[in-house]
């Protein structure tokens, strides 16, 4: 029986989405957009040879609709489309829940842009239970900035750093050695159990190191500790009727840790494709390898840094070679995103955005799927690789694949 792989290139998006207004985003293009910065201030045109023949350039013009800079290529091999969310927001849990099958239909709760942030009530509540005097920060802010800004004096008092963002998200940063990670992990776990009135989506453990702020940098010991889905995903449904699933990088974390039999983490793109090839390398028939590539989103999508950005995906397409090689006849991988972050949008939040949906096995031959209206498309398809129960949610482009 075959093997499935999700590579989640998280935050690439390929043009703004339909409701991309309700956002504010109308005209966001990750791909698009980062291709162009990387042309005029560095005058290298982008090359992404393996993922354009899959189509992915193609995918981009119909969803963006407008041209940029890109290295002539030759689409050959793979199936490529432009999936649009229905998901009430564009953050990470309901990207990747919406591609298992579970869109997120209601709203999630935010945190105001204000300083503070938090209510009064909810910090009192959290110091009661941790037995902290207090929190630093508390306010809407950069996970970079706020521990070069906050870091020395979170060291000297020995109080976590607390703040929020344009996310349903609660994000603790701590240093790993003068805090602890244990005790970091544990007060996100407090944490969460009393955030749930308050319908927040995500706590996040931050850990860094360093000596002052000059040189604080956050580590992999990252952790979110996340609600479950409100429904079954495709990964329930597999792992119930015998299949196996192997989570790289944070996707146990955003499932919390539901429909998942092995986990795998990682620090690095080229740490989390390592982790997936060795996966490829020893998972039996029956195995679903899942794998979130973050740090395009948290290295260069947040920080507005489209050169890095396009650097990573050209060197993250050099290695797709050592995946294919490593896939068997009958193992069919997809290529997706979770919601955009355009590096040359204002601010420093998601954009609304179509993302690809690419799939490619060894006997493929080119196949437009076109516009798709939901990520759920994706898990659909899933169920009916592995002949599972029908979800309630998208449209299988599974047949397209095989076509002979």
């Amino acid at each position: 029986m075959a093997r499935a792989i999700i590579l989640v290139i998280d935050s690439f998006g390929i043009g703004h989405a339909p409701d991309a207004d309700k956002f504010g985003d109308v005209s966001a293009n990750t791909f698009a957009h980062l291709a162009q910065s990387y042309f005029e201030q560095t005058k290298n045109i982008i090359s992404l040879p393996h993922l354009a023949a899959m189509g992915l350039v193609d995918a981009c013009l119909a969803a963006g609709k407008e041209t940029f800079p890109v290295k002539e290529y030759i689409l050959k091999k793979g199936a490529y489309g432009h999936a649009a969310e229905i998901s009430s927001g564009k953050d990470t849990p309901s990207g990747h829940w919406e591609m298992a099958g579970v869109p997120v239909l209601f709203d999630w709760g935010y945190f105001d842009k204000t300083v503070p942030s938090f209510p009064n009530e909810l910090i009192e509540t959290i110091n009661k239970a941790t037995g902290f005097s207090g929190v630093l920060g508390n306010c809407h802010a950069s996970g970079t900035d706020i521990i070069a800004n906050l870091g020395d004096e979170h060291i000297k008092t020995g109080l976590p750093i607390c703040y929020t963002s344009a996310d349903s998200v609660f994000q603790v940063a701590a240093h790993e050695e003068h805090f602890g990670l244990d005790k970091l992990y544990q007060y996100c776990e407090t944490v969460r159990e009393l955030l749930d009135e308050y319908n927040i989506g995500r706590v996040i453990a931050r850990p860094f190191i360093g000596n002052s702020s000059k040189d604080f940098i956050r580590t992999g010991n990252r952790r979110d500790y996340s609600v479950l889905p409100p429904a079954p995903t495709v990964l329930d449904k597999f792992t119930d009727a015998g299949g196996h699933v192997i989570s790289v990088g944070k996707i146990a974390d955003i499932f919390a840790h539901q429909g998942i039999s092995e986990k795998t983490k990682a620090t690095g793109i080229d740490a989390l494709v390592d982790a997936t090839i060795s996966h490829l390398n020893t998972a039996q028939d029956n195995s679903l390898i899942f794998t979130n590539l973050v740090n395009f989103d948290q290295d260069f999508g947040h920080r507005r840094d489209p050169v890095g950005y396009a650097e990573a995906l050209e060197a993250f397409d050099k290695r797709l070679p050592e995946i294919f090689s490593s896939m068997n006849d009958d193992d069919i991988l997809f290529l997706t995103a979770d919601h955009g972050c355009d590096p040359t949008w204002p601010g420093t939040d998601h954009t609304r955005e179509y993302v690809p949906m690419l799939a490619y096995h060894h006997n493929i031959d080119s196949v437009d799927l076109g516009e798709r209206s939901s990520f759920a498309d994706l898990g659909q398809t899933i169920a009916e690789m592995f002949a599972l129960e029908k979800l309630d949610y998208g449209i299988s482009f599974y047949k397209e694949l095989i076509k002979k």
